[in-house]
């Protein structure tokens, strides 16, 4: 992403009163009824600025609840001229575009099925322009920053600027207690690449159970992420979509009073121990990285050893008792496990490489 796009503050487009940004409502908007009591219900909610929910539905199999559609616009219009509260809708092609700003829809956003396919997000885009609609756009289904990176700049080149970038988590094969793993890496990566992006994230999303929302929640917070997304609806258990991961207005309340909002500026005294620390961290980073690079040296000693010997590059009984010596010590020194293994794994590919490139030539080397 260029370092010169300019997005505009969140403060500069919703009033959060310096708190982190809230938008909350059911999955599915399914009839006025229940929408409107949801809605009143959410606006007793301080917290909360922004009303969410979804009219279009994109659903794995056909035959399941899709959403209201056109005529849930007309019950939103209601919740707001009732509540005050502003709206969001997800939009997945440009007529749902043309639709949210005949009905002043004061906020889209982009689902991570649609985020996944340039093609549908240049569409909506270009039925963006002229246009600055607040446009929030969530993270692919995969783990792909840089696909995610590529969703904002389009909406962005459409001559948005009002922009924020939502945290739902990522498909994952392995066993995990989330519907979506976190993978907070990658939201924080972005936030590193992009200061001026907010990002909100959606424990809903992440977590598929209900359960498991104040701990996503609180940690996202802890993260400085800038608000959240979070699926409410009067009766979940009877919700047409993901029923599971929606919490009850009062639950939401509950949860949203027990989040502990951390200061992110520090006094003087706590700065100068905190500066202290990262200086020391600095320091150990340099002599980690030193260290690193003379175990390389020494590895191409060996790649050109074998080479010109006739040995094999991998020793496989070798490599099994490497593992298994740094494991144990690893773990003795209070390392976990599986931080062990990924470290040791890219260590051992990148001395592959090496040798590798060394037998074919392709390594520029100095002799000693």
């Amino acid at each position: 992403m260029s370092t010169d796009i300019e997005i505009t503050p969140l403060l500069n487009w919703i009033n959060t009163h310096g708190k982190p940004l809230v938008i909350a409502g059911p999955c599915s908007a399914e009839s006025e009824e229940q929408l409107l009591q949801t809605a009143r219900e959410i606006a007793k909610i301080p917290q909360v600025q922004v009303f969410r929910s979804g009219l279009w539905k994109p659903r794995t199999r056909p035959g399941e609840f899709e959403g209201a559609g056109n005529k849930g616009l007309k019950w939103l219009r209601k919740v707001k001229k009732e509540t005050g509260l502003k709206l969001a809708i997800e939009v997945a092609k440009p007529e749902h575009v043309e639709k949210a700003l005949e009905h002043q829809i004061d906020i889209i956003w982009l689902g991570a099925r649609t985020v996944v396919n340039p093609f549908s997000v240049q569409e909506i885009a270009e039925a963006l322009k002229g246009n600055n609609i607040p446009v929030i756009v969530k993270n692919p289904i995969n783990p792909d920053l840089k696909l995610w990176i590529g969703a904002i700049e389009r909406v962005y080149d459409a001559g948005i600027n009002k922009i924020a970038a939502v945290h739902r988590g990522f498909h994952y094969f392995e066993k995990s207690p989330f519907r979506n793993a976190p993978m907070w890496e990658i939201p924080i990566e972005l936030k590193r690449i992009a200061p001026s992006l907010p990002i909100i994230t959606d424990p809903s999303h992440i977590c598929g159970n209900r359960e498991l929302i104040p701990t996503i929640s609180q940690k996202a917070l802890d993260f400085e992420m800038d608000g959240l997304m979070i699926e409410s609806h009067m009766n979940p258990d009877l919700a047409l979509t993901d029923a599971s991961q929606q919490l009850t207005p009062v639950a939401l309340k509950t949860l949203l009073d027990n989040l502990v909002i951390r200061e992110k500026s520090i006094d003087t005294e706590f700065y100068s121990k905190f500066e202290e620390l990262r200086t020391e961290i600095d320091k150990l980073d340099g002599e980690l990285l030193q260290i690193l690079a003379n175990r390389l040296k020494i590895i191409d000693e060996i790649g050109q050893f074998k080479k010109e010997n006739h040995i094999t590059i991998l020793q496989m009984k070798r490599w099994v008792g490497i593992l298994e010596d740094r494991m144990a010590q690893g773990t003795h020194l209070g390392l976990k496990k599986e931080f062990l293994q990924d470290l040791l794994a890219l260590i051992h590919e990148e001395s592959i490489q090496r040798q590798s490139d060394i037998f074919i030539g392709t390594k520029n080397r100095k002799k000693s």
